[in-house]
């Protein structure tokens, strides 16, 4: 077993796709964990707005969680029907293209893949924020851990989808029990007590208000709340990784993604407000998250707080599957498309599409170098991305259903489809709203950044797809012309006489009686003379005189100066003589090599097969055609 089998797992088939998909239960790991693990850092965004209002500022943390649960209701109920209308692919990417046309599917994409790029960031800096929280110590280790834990988690999704699913469903569900089960006895401690529970560990105090409270502050916590709706969507793009029938296992995931998210929201929500727990500075060494703080408060730091705790820097670490399972998949539509290079649609050893991966990882690392790891300087890049593809995928739903209700064929048909209408028409009205709020209250904390980069992807995007379309109209051919049916004038490079030569000679004699050998001598001087009267006087007994005995034109030898190294050089002198002796025939250039399959092999030869195919490739134009003849020495 070689290294990259034990760490990717063997080569799949191409037959074996269908079973490499995946149910709910595989579904909620792979696509769920973005949304699930925003519960924490979520209300924790919007806390940290609230700092300035002191011991105030837990108490409006319900205010400003009421208005996102509803959205993600509202959210829930328009994904719904779009992964009924599209249940190959429902991402505001088709949706967009099939309904809203080209260039507003090309602001979807763009959105979309600053947005993964952002989740993976801000997931994977989310979870070690947790992991500092509860061992201080690794705080000057934050950007380590989370450079380790990008490539940990690239490496198990290069492996598959089912692999990454299956492996990340027993700290998903670990943290989904345990944190309900740490919140069901707050809230019971909550109620018993009349709404004023005595924690079990007293988090820490938090200082007087140095702001009074105003819409303008409120506005900014609402859309730094916002990024705990961002992984919403995750389940329309990555439909095609669902099992038969795709609408049932899309739906069930979608369903316990939303309930899971909005459970936990209300919970942290109502024992923030009850125990008075804040947002602490991340960059500081004595930084505790909300989360860790709210479970010490209700349960201490017992056996129950560490499992909660451990399973949430899991899954916040975690949560960035959700974009290398979705961003692969939507690099592949655009790439189908023309609009990203082709390799991003390719499936690779594991039926995933690495590029993809590859280039998220990369880019994901990036970011996170670039801010050090520290989540609440990501935060505010975060969301507008998520919230503009929400936008475009209801208004072109709702284009969608329009279509629908004119096609409808009967009373009953055409109720149903405004019903769906105005379900995508409430969705993109608040999705919208929101947007706007967030592009405004984000807008000099660093959200710039993010609205100037999209439509940076967007011309490069569109740089890309007419790079193809010029491709495609000079590659554009008519009906076969077969009017010159010629041979062509056959070059053959030749080092020495020995066995490779032979070969492509052999070859060459079949497809033309015009033959020219050509040996590229880098000597020079007396050297020269004598290598070159070596080398005619043997190709005349080994070459001229067997073909001359066989009846067929002697291939003839021509011995080139190649006195700079530039070995391409003397052939394309040579191919501008053959085209005036020989006009409009082509000339073929025959290269023979030796196949290296062994590492040493490549290290005991000079490549010059190589170098001269390269630089033919590359300087020889249409004019020339090279074929290489292979030679295996074992």
């Amino acid at each position: 077993m070689s290294i990259l089998d034990f760490v990717l797992g063997r080569r799949l088939l191409n037959r074996e796709y269908r079973r490499r998909r995946i149910g709910a239960f595989e579904g909620v790991p792979a696509m769920g964990l973005d949304g699930i693990g925003s519960s924490s850092y979520g209300p924790e965004a919007a806390l940290a707005i609230l700092i300035p209002l002191g011991a105030l500022g837990p108490g409006y943390i319900g205010w400003i969680m009421a208005p996102i649960v509803l959205l993600l209701l509202i959210l829930f109920a328009s994904y719904w029907q779009t992964i009924r209308a599209y249940p190959n692919n429902g991402g505001s990417y088709i949706v967009a293209k099939d309904n809203l046309g080209p260039y507003a599917s090309l602001l979807a994409a763009a959105a979309l893949m600053i947005d993964y790029v952002l989740n993976v960031a801000v997931g994977i800096s989310a979870g070690v924020g947790a992991l500092v929280s509860a061992i201080p110590t690794l705080h000057p280790y934050m950007l380590a851990l989370c450079l380790g834990v990008l490539v940990l988690i690239a490496l198990v999704n290069l492996r598959g989808t089912p692999d990454a699913g299956r492996l990340f469903a027993l700290p998903t569900y670990v943290y989904i029990a345990s944190l309900l089960v740490v919140l069901a006895i707050g809230i019971v401690k909550a109620l018993t007590s009349g709404g004023h529970p005595q924690p079990v560990v007293a988090p820490p105090h938090l200082p007087p208000a140095t702001e009074a409270i105003g819409i303008w502050l409120v506005l900014r916590a609402f859309a730094s709340g916002c990024t705990a709706m961002t992984g919403v969507e995750a389940v329309s793009n990555g439909m095609s990784a669902f099992r038969e029938p795709p609408v049932r296992y899309g739906h069930r995931t979608l369903s316990a993604i939303v309930l899971t998210l909005g459970v936990l929201l209300v919970g942290i929500a109502y024992l923030v407000q009850v125990f008075g727990i804040g947002a602490m500075d991340q960059s500081k060494p004595e930084y505790r998250s909300v989360l860790s703080q709210l479970a010490a408060a209700a349960v201490g730091q017992g056996a129950l707080y560490y499992v909660a705790i451990g399973s949430l820097l899991c899954v916040l670490t975690l949560s960035a599957t959700t974009s290398f399972v979705d961003f692969p998949r939507l690099c592949r539509l655009i790439a189908q498309d023309d609009y990203l290079p082709r390799p991003f649609a390719i499936a690779g050893r594991r039926l995933v599409f690495s590029v993809g991966i590859i280039y998220l990882a990369v880019t994901a690392g990036l970011l996170l170098f670039a801010f050090g790891g520290i989540t609440d300087r990501l935060i505010p890049l975060f969301a507008i991305g998520a919230f503009l593809t929400f936008t475009i995928s209801q208004s072109g739903m709702m284009v969608h259903w329009r279509r629908a209700i004119r096609q409808a064929q009967s009373a009953r048909e055409r109720s149903s489809h405004q019903m769906h209408f105005w379900i995508n028409a409430t969705g993109a009205t608040t999705t919208g709203a929101a947007l706007i709020v967030i592009v405004i209250a984000k807008f000099t904390e660093g959200a710039w950044i993010t609205i100037l980069m999209i439509p940076c992807v967007i011309a490069l995007l569109l740089v890309i797809h007419r790079y193809y379309a010029r491709i495609a109209a000079e590659t554009r051919a008519d009906p076969l012309d077969l009017h010159d049916t010629r041979p062509p004038v056959l070059l053959v490079a030749v080092q020495e006489w020995n066995r490779l030569a032979e070969k492509a000679l052999r070859l060459a004699t079949t497809l033309s009686p015009d033959v020219i050998a050509v040996h590229l001598s880098e000597l020079t001087g007396p050297q020269a003379e004598e290598r070159g009267k070596f080398l005619k006087a043997r190709w005349r007994r080994d070459v001229e005189e067997p073909a001359a005995a066989a009846g067929v034109p002697a291939p003839q030898l021509m011995v080139l100066p190649a006195a700079r190294r530039a070995i391409h050089e003397p052939i394309l002198k040579l191919v501008d003589k053959l085209e005036e002796r020989f006009g409009t025939r082509r000339v073929v250039v025959l290269v023979p090599e030796i196949v290296k399959r062994r590492w040493y092999q490549h290290l005991l030869h000079a490549h010059h097969a190589w170098q001269l195919r390269r630089q033919l490739v590359l300087h020889a134009g249409s004019r020339v055609t090279i074929m290489n003849v292979p030679w295996y020495v074992d």
